[in-house]
């Protein structure tokens, strides 16, 4: 029989009052790893989550309990404050200020549980001048100066929607309610988790921070991370494209002899001056083939490669299978699986976590 592991948030009590993006998929990643969350949501669908998300079944639904709840009616707060009795952790995705308007604050709240772990999640924080101004994961990541970073020099900067900035703050959001539940656990005091966005997505740049203090990024000089030729995107015959990340002089090595450039020496990978015209060799020779051309001379080696997919092509591919990573639903939607995976620490062999 398969070993089986009870999840590590089992029996932890979470009340989500619904927003959009992050405070959601917080809660959500709090559902996959084991806890119990009553979302309570408003009659009617946000504006920004019918346009993007229309009649599709709600993916951040998934293992909750969903509530239609009047925040202002006498039921509706009698109901929601019943709930966050009972609690160990609340998640609010409001601006600052308007759950103390409504009477649910961290005071009222402390109130009723002095051990109730709060989180909340907002772009801006709870405090400083743009506080109370409204945002999106785009605006967020800006601030921070790493969507600087996504561009080829002249060109503009983009990110993944939704992604960095909004799946960054969901984790961290879910990272600090998890800390502070084992302390809350620890001592019957329970706390504020203040879960800025900006605030994560720029701690998430530490190892950009050190990267460009050593001058390799973010700086006038070539950096190996915009104009090298051994990290970047290249286009195929087909139209597709494939990724090269061989950072390492042994993986550059490794790469220079699957792409036959026997005369070029690995030792002068850092050559600079070199790289302009090594870029463009190495593209003119990526664009003579198909991807799968490449896959099949790459994928799988320590060239450091991975081919450029859709959403669509990620979901087959046989690495992603193999692991299970995806799901396609009967409405044809595509679900991720929860993460990270959970092992008994004297196991022999690898399993799945299991409820």
């Amino acid at each position: 029989m398969p070993h089986t592991l009870q999840l590590p948030l089992h029996g932890v009590r979470v009340v989500e009052f619904e927003g959009i993006g992050p405070g959601p998929l917080a809660a959500r990643m709090l559902v996959d790893m084991g806890a119990e969350v009553i979302a309570l949501a408003r009659a009617e669908q946000a504006a920004g989550a019918q346009r993007l998300g229309g009649a599709v079944e709600n993916p951040l639904h998934r293992g909750k309990k969903v509530e239609v709840i009047d925040l202002k009616s006498p039921g509706g707060k009698a109901r929601a404050l019943e709930l966050i009795a009972q609690a160990d952790a609340l998640i609010e995705g409001f601006r600052p200020r308007v759950m103390e308007r409504l009477g649910f604050g961290p005071a009222d709240c402390a109130a009723l549980n002095p051990r109730l772990v709060y989180g909340r999640m907002t772009g801006w924080g709870q405090d400083g001048p743009l506080a109370q101004a409204a945002g999106h994961d785009l605006n967020y990541v800006a601030l921070t100066g790493l969507l600087s970073l996504s561009a080829h020099r002249g060109q503009a900067p983009i990110v993944p929607p939704s992604v960095l900035g909004d799946g960054a703050g969901a984790l961290g959001m879910a990272f600090g309610i998890a800390c502070a539940l084992v302390d809350a656990r620890a001592t019957g005091r329970g706390r504020v988790v203040d879960a800025a966005i900006v605030d994560i997505v720029a701690m998430l740049g530490t190892l950009v921070h050190w990267i460009r203090a050593n001058g390799q990024i973010d700086g006038a000089q070539p950096s190996p991370f915009h104009d090298s030729p051994f990290y970047d995107v290249y286009v195929c015959a087909d139209g597709g494209f494939i990724s090269l990340g061989a950072i390492e002089p042994p993986f550059y090595a490794l790469l220079l002899s699957k792409l036959g450039l026997a005369d070029v020496n690995p030792a002068d990978q850092y050559d600079t001056a070199a790289w302009p015209a090594l870029k463009e060799r190495i593209a003119a020779l990526i664009r003579t083939q198909p991807q799968a051309h490449w896959c099949a001379l790459l994928e799988g080696s320590d060239a450091c490669f991975a081919p450029v997919l859709s959403l669509a092509e990620a979901v087959r591919h046989p690495h992603n299978a193999a692991r299970g990573i995806y799901q396609t639903t009967s409405f044809g939607a595509i679900e991720a699986a929860s993460a990270p995976r959970f092992q008994a620490l004297n196991a022999t062999t690898t399993q799945e976590t299991k409820k």
